[in-house]
């Protein structure tokens, strides 16, 4: 019996494939838009430096040619319609280059499985190593100090006011932050309830917060609903969906105005300062997971990098032989 023949495919047909087969796989649209926007660069790339017309010559090192060129030659902003180019650093960042390899591999797995291709150009191609940030996360004094920046007798400043102790005190991603309905949360029992398409890994969770955040989020669902006609916790001035780009610009004012210097302040920042003072306070790692909707307990670990001086005094507080000398100096 003879063995099914390859097909010859073209860059175009082989994303159009991969678009439809991920999508009835069920992935976000937003995924999805990202793979097509990192294939395109990697198609135009590839199709400028070699004479290559089908899926299948992709090879090992042209995938490891790509990866160098993107790391020293590749220029910021190249193409964007309202960014000069060439006033930007050369280079993207290793987190950058690792998206784009995680969406080339996902694009060349599906080919692969679907038996569009015969060889896999990304199975010998790893992640850059990339160092653990241990400046992620806001300090105590960081905190106070960014808090007392919003003006809370104005609704843009009491909602900021709002939403970044809820960041605080939840943990929430940013779009689960900006999608909030006052219908998700349970002010008796204290829960957000975060239904599974809304989130990242797609799997429901509750989300516990305290009583000062509910006492905030009441006060705030009742100014919306004197003012406006909907049912989203987080609005504009003009009762409009809050954007990401615009919620992050506003974190990041406040931030230096209270003159945090040296930190990329951002929601995901906020995110990280939860997850690293919650195990401190003593939260056991595994309630934690729960909370944050990690799927992988490895991944929450990135989070809660501790800095020199919390090292030091886990050690001293919890060393057996310190317990034993019955904590002699």
């Amino acid at each position: 019996m003879e063995s099914q023949s390859i097909p010859k495919l073209t860059f175009e047909q082989a994303i159009d494939l991969i678009i439809s087969g991920k999508k009835a796989e069920g992935l976000r649209p937003r995924t999805l838009k990202d793979y097509a926007k990192m294939w395109r660069y990697f198609v135009s790339w590839l199709t400028s430096n070699y004479e290559v017309e089908t899926v299948d010559e992709v090879s090992t090192d042209i995938v490891r040619n790509y990866v160098n060129y993107m790391k020293y030659d590749k220029r910021k902003y190249d193409g964007h319609k309202f960014i000069d180019s060439d006033k930007q650093e050369i280079g993207l960042s290793d987190t950058t280059i690792n998206i784009n390899l995680r969406c080339l591999r996902a694009a060349f797995n599906y080919l692969e499985r679907e038996e569009l291709i015969e060889v896999n150009p990304m199975d010998r191609i790893k992640l850059i190593r990339q160092d653990v940030d241990l400046t992620n996360c806001l300090d105590e004094d960081e905190v106070k100090a960014i808090l007392r920046q919003p003006n809370q007798r104005d609704y843009v400043g009491f909602r900021d006011f709002v939403a970044m102790n809820l960041l605080l005190d939840s943990g929430l991603r940013i779009n689960e932050l900006l999608n909030l309905r006052v219908e998700d949360i349970d002010f008796k029992t204290r829960f957000i309830t975060l239904e599974g398409e809304r989130n990242k890994n797609r799997r429901p969770r509750l989300v516990p917060i305290s009583s000062h955040v509910m006492k905030l989020l009441l006060h705030l669902t009742a100014e919306n609903k004197a003012h406006f006609k909907t049912n989203r916790v987080f609005l504009s001035s003009y009762g409009e969906p809050l954007g990401a780009n615009h919620f992050n610009k506003r974190l990041k004012y406040y931030a230096e105005n209270a003159g945090v210097k040296g930190k990329k302040v951002t929601a995901h920042v906020y995110r990280h300062t939860w997850a690293k003072n919650m195990i401190l306070n003593g939260c056991d790692p595994f309630t934690l997971q729960k909370m944050g909707g990690w799927s992988d307990i490895r991944t929450m670990r990135r989070y809660i990098q501790m800095d020199v001086r919390e090292i030091r005094r886990s050690h001293d507080d919890f060393s057996p032989i310190t317990k034993m000398r019955g904590n002699k100096n």
